[in-house]
């Protein structure tokens, strides 16, 4: 690190000033123990002692071991400590002493220090802490200084913020975790791409699905076709939903409409014929109803059908090509539920008996024959008498 920095200064002329800040970060005991690197250099150069003077000699040789340049803006001691340190170079955020690190770790002063009150801080030494470090050396820097130094290390990132109603897009430039910088985004395809990328790093939780993609997507899952999974939708962003973004101030402005018919069309014709054979939208009854399968429901595909309309019925239906078994939600001729099955011949065999001594007193338009396996599926009430 500090060889680093040594020989970067020295390619600006600033090797000797640059050897001396590294003498220091090298020996606690050179400079004092004031926090502010300026003072402590201005010290070293005072200084008459022993130690002092033979740092300054190692200083002079690591100089002229370095070279020099010239031609170049001068730098700040602050400037000089970041090269070596990047990672701490540190704004001021919140009370006066409080920073934050490029790194993302807080660090302090004390707010009587007279660094406390400065906006850029290039970071030498540290104290540990759990949460943040107390400063043990430091040098001012200027924001310009930070980004001419640093411009090949800065990042842009697209974020979208709600404020009194609206939705704005902000271009933030950071240094690390350090928020350099930001502008608003008037562009609607820039908006989009903001919500989009908001999408991007929290998941679809936050998309107002309707229920038709819901099931599709189950139904997909279930078929083995991974095309409408998170991982593929979230990889194809911009393909299905930047589009709809455009012109929007918000996720919510979104239709569930629009969405499914969005999501519909990355499921090719080929995969949309597999679908309705592995995991149709409805099953058909003996007695001839269709009637809709529920695919997110707990304990898997669910259909909710009146036990007369499975009359004749001597296996459970089943999806999948028969390896997936339907829930059985059976409900009285009122829709209030009777029983939940996974086992059709077993529940005629065993619970129909119970259920029919039940329902028929209740029910007595409706059939409950004795045999269930040889009566005829009906939709309809008994004929009168």
């Amino acid at each position: 690190r500090l060889a680093h920095m040594l020989l970067k200064a020295a390619e600006r002329g600033q090797g000797e000033r640059a050897a001396r800040v590294a003498a220091l970060v090298g020996d606690r005991g050179l400079g004092g123990a004031d926090v502010d690197l300026r003072h402590r250099l201005d010290r070293f150069g005072r200084d008459g002692g022993p130690a002092a003077r033979a740092g300054r000699d190692l200083a002079a040789r690591w100089a002229r071991d370095a070279g020099g340049g010239a031609g170049a803006d001068e730098l700040s001691d602050g400037g000089l400590l970041s090269l070596a340190f990047p990672e701490r170079v540190a704004r001021a955020r919140g009370a006066p002493g409080e920073f934050l690190m490029a790194n993302g770790r807080g660090a302090f002063l004390e707010a009587t220090d007279a660094l406390a009150r400065e906006r850029w801080l290039a970071v030498g030494e540290l104290g540990g802490g759990e949460r943040r470090d107390r400063i043990l050396l430091a040098a001012p820097l200027e924001e310009a200084e930070v980004l001419g130094l640093f411009a090949d290390q800065l990042s842009e990132e697209d974020r979208v913020e709600a404020t009194g109603g609206r939705t704005r897009a902000k271009r933030l430039t950071r240094l690390g975790r350090i928020v350099v910088g930001e502008r608003l985004l008037d562009d609607p395809a820039a908006v989009a791409a903001a919500l989009a990328g908001e999408v991007r790093a929290k998941g679809l939780g936050d998309l107002p699905f309707g229920e038709a993609t819901r099931q599709l997507r189950h139904r997909a899952a279930l078929a083995g076709l991974n095309m409408l999974s998170d991982e593929r939708l979230l990889a194809e962003l911009d393909a299905w939903l930047t589009p709809l973004l455009e012109g929007r101030g918000a996720l919510s402005e979104l239709g569930a409409g629009e969405l499914d018919t969005a999501v519909r069309a990355l499921v090719d014709w080929n995969s949309l014929k597999q679908l309705d054979a592995e995991a149709p939208t409805h099953w058909t009854t003996p007695a001839g109803s269709r009637l809709p399968i529920d695919y997110g429901a707990e304990g898997g595909p669910r259909v909710e059908v009146r036990p007369q309309e499975l009359f004749g019925l001597d296996r459970h239906p089943a999806i999948a090509g028969g390896s997936l078994p339907l829930t059985l939600a059976l409900t009285s001729p009122a829709h209030r539920p009777i029983q939940v099955t996974r086992d059709l011949p077993g529940f005629w065999r065993g619970s129909w008996k119970e259920v029919r001594a039940e329902m028929r007193g209740r029910y007595p338009k409706h059939p409950w024959p004795e045999d269930p396996l040889i009566a005829a599926p009906t939709t309809r009430v008994k004929p009168r008498a």
